[in-house]
C-alpha cells in the first residue's frame, strides 16, 4: 500500500497527514525483535516489577501458582494483541485510522482523545518515576543537598526535567531512533535484574527455595478461595497490558509480516512473563529471608544490598525501563491520537509535544498535588471504559468485515464512503459502546463489583463486541455475501 494508491485527489485533507497514511511495506522495518522489546520495556519497568512482586504476597497463594497465574495472562494478552494487530499489519494503519471502520471517520476521535488523555496523564506519571531513577544515580553520586519544593528536591527537580527533555529528544528523532533504544533498553534490564536475583539468591543461601513454597502462603490477609485468587491474579496483569492492547496498531503497522508480529508477542508475552515472573519470585522470596520483609520496591531492594556499583548500574536501567514503556504505553499512542483530531495541524511529532507539555504539569505535581486528590481513580475509570473499544474493533474487523477494509474510504468524507455512516458518526457504534461503558464503568465505581477484579476489562470488551455484532448484523450479512 502506498500513499498513491489511496488516489490523493479524493481525500479529505481533515482526515489525512503523512503520519496517519498507510504504511507501505517497503517502509517497514520492525522484526519479531522491535515487538518481542515492545513487550520487555512494557512489563520490565519499575511499575511492572513492584505489581508482578506485589501479587507474589497478596493472594496467600504458593509463589508457583502465583506465576502461573502471570504466565497465563501472558498467553491471554498475546491472544488479544495477535487480533488487534492483525489489521494494522495487512493495511499499515494506526489504532485512530483502523477504528473509522467501526466508529466512523469522526466518530473515531472519541475512543483516540479517551485514549489520549489516558496516555497523556500517565506520561506525566512515569516521567517523574523515571525521574527517581536518575535521582537514585545522582544522589548516590554527589549526596543529596536537602530542601523541597512540591514533594521535590533540588535534584529531583534537576532529574525530572533532564528526564522529561530527554523523552522530547528521542521522540523527536523519530520511531526508528525509539525502535533503537527499547532494543537497548529491554535487554539492559533482563541484564540487571538476572544479576539482582542472583545476589539475593546467593545471600539467602538455602532458604529460599524453601521460602517460595511456604512464605507467601502467610504473608497475606487474603481471605478467598484459592481459585479466586488465581483468577484475580489473572485478570489484574491482563488489565495492567490493556492499555497497549487497544492500541497495538500503533506498533504492528511497522512490522514486516504478520508472522513476525506473532513470533515478537510470542516471546515478548508468554515467555517474557515466565522468565521476569521467575527473576521477581526469586528476589521477592529472597527479600524476605534477607531482610525479614518482602519488598517489591526495586529501588528499596538496591538500598538494602548496599553497593554502589550495583545502586549506579541500576539506576541507569530503572532510567531505561521506566522510559521504555512510557514511549511505548503512554507517548506515541497520544501522539498519533492528537494528529487524527486535526491532520492538517497536528503531525505525529507536533501530537508528541502536545503529549509531552501537558504531561510536564502532571508530572511535576504528582507528589504534592495530584496523588492525593483522586484523579488516579478518574483515570483508572476512563481505562475501563475504553475497554468497550477493543471488542468493537476486533469484531467489527473479523465478523462485520471479514478482514476487508476500503482503505480509500477510511481517508474520505463522502456520504456514500462504507465508514460515513451519519456525518462521520457510527451510530450503532456509539450504542453498544455506551451500553459496554456502563457495565465498564460500575466494575469501576460499584463496590459489589469488586469481586470480578481485573477481569472487568475483558468483560467490558466481550460486551462492546457482542452488542456491536447484533446491532451490525445485516452489516455483517451483506459484506459476507459481497466478499
Amino acid at each position: 500500500m502506498t500513499d498513491q494508491e489511496l488516489n490523493i485527489r479524493h481525500i479529505d485533507r481533515t482526515l489525512y497527514n503523512d503520519d496517519l497514511a498507510p504504511l507501505a511495506k517497503s517502509r517497514r522495518s520492525w522484526g519479531w525483535f522491535e515487538i518481542f522489546n515492545v513487550w520487555a520495556n512494557d512489563i520490565q519497568s519499575l511499575f511492572g516489577y513492584t505489581l508482578a512482586a506485589s501479587l507474589f504476597i497478596s493472594y496467600g497463594l504458593n509463589g508457583w501458582a502465583v506465576m502461573a497465574a502471570i504466565i497465563l495472562s501472558g498467553f491471554v494478552v498475546m491472544w488479544l494483541v495477535n487480533l488487534s494487530g492483525r489489521p494494522s499489519v495487512k493495511y499499515g494503519i494506526p489504532f485512530p485510522v483502523m477504528i473509522r471502520a467501526s466508529m466512523g471517520v469522526r466518530g473515531a476521535n472519541l475512543p483516540a482523545m479517551l485514549r489520549a488523555i489516558i496516555g497523556i496523564f500517565w506520561y506525566g506519571v512515569q516521567t517523574y518515576f523515571a525521574s527517581t531513577a536518575l535521582t537514585l544515580l545522582l544522589t548516590a553520586l554527589f549526596g543529596d543537598p536537602g530542601g523541597q519544593w512540591l514533594g521535590m528536591s533540588a535534584i529531583g527537580w534537576l532529574s525530572f526535567v533532564v528526564v522529561w527533555l530527554f523523552q522530547i529528544a528521542l521522540f523527536w528523532q523519530g520511531v526508528d531512533k525509539i525502535k533503537h533504544f527499547l532494543n537497548w533498553a529491554g535487554p539492559l534490564v533482563y541484564a540487571v535484574m538476572v544479576l539482582l536475583m542472583i545476589i539475593v539468591w546467593f545471600q539467602a543461601g538455602s532458604d529460599l527455595l524453601p521460602a517460595i513454597s511456604t512464605v507467601f502462603s502467610t504473608s497475606s490477609d487474603y481471605q478467598g478461595s484459592a481459585i479466586g485468587a488465581f483468577l484475580t491474579i489473572t485478570g489484574t496483569m491482563i488489565a495492567y497490558f490493556a492499555a497497549v492492547v487497544i492500541n497495538f496498531g500503533d506498533f504492528s503497522r511497522f512490522v514486516k509480516s504478520e508472522r513476525d508480529m506473532k513470533l515478537g508477542n510470542l516471546l515478548g508475552l508468554p515467555l517474557n512473563v515466565a522468565i521476569f515472573s521467575f527473576i521477581a519470585l526469586i528476589i521477592t522470596a529472597g527479600t524476605l529471608v534477607l531482610f525479614g520483609e518482602p519488598l517489591t520496591n526495586p529501588s528499596a531492594i538496591i538500598e538494602q544490598v548496599d553497593s554502589l556499583p550495583l545502586t549506579l548500574l541500576a539506576a541507569v536501567t530503572f532510567f531505561a525501563a521506566t522510559i521504555g514503556i512510557n514511549l511505548v504505553a503512554n507517548f506515541i499512542p497520544p501522539a498519533y491520537d492528537l494528529a487524527n483530531l486535526f491532520p492538517r495541524r497536528i503531525s505525529f511529532r507536533i501530537g508528541g509535544l502536545i503529549t509531552a507539555v501537558i504531561a510536564f504539569f502532571v508530572g511535576a505535581l504528582w507528589i504534592a498535588v495530584i496523588s492525593h486528590i483522586g484523579i488516579p481513580g478518574f483515570v483508572n475509570a476512563l481505562g475501563a471504559v475504553i475497554a468497550p473499544f477493543y471488542g468493537i474493533i476486533v469484531t467489527d474487523y473479523y465478523l462485520v468485515r471479514h478482514q476487508r477494509l476500503d482503505i480509500q474510504d477510511m481517508f474520505s468524507s463522502d456520504p456514500g464512503g462504507a465508514y460515513h455512516y451519519v456525518k462521520g458518526w457510527n451510530r450503532r457504534a456509539l450504542v453498544a459502546f455506551g451500553l459496554a461503558a456502563l457495565f465498564s464503568i460500575s466494575s469501576v465505581w460499584v463496590p459489589a463489583l469488586d469481586v470480578l477484579g481485573g477481569y472487568a476489562w475483558l468483560i467490558g470488551a466481550a460486551l462492546g463486541g457482542g452488542i456491536y455484532y447484533l446491532l451490525m448484523r445485516k452489516q455483517s450479512d451483506r459484506n459476507a455475501v459481497t466478499t
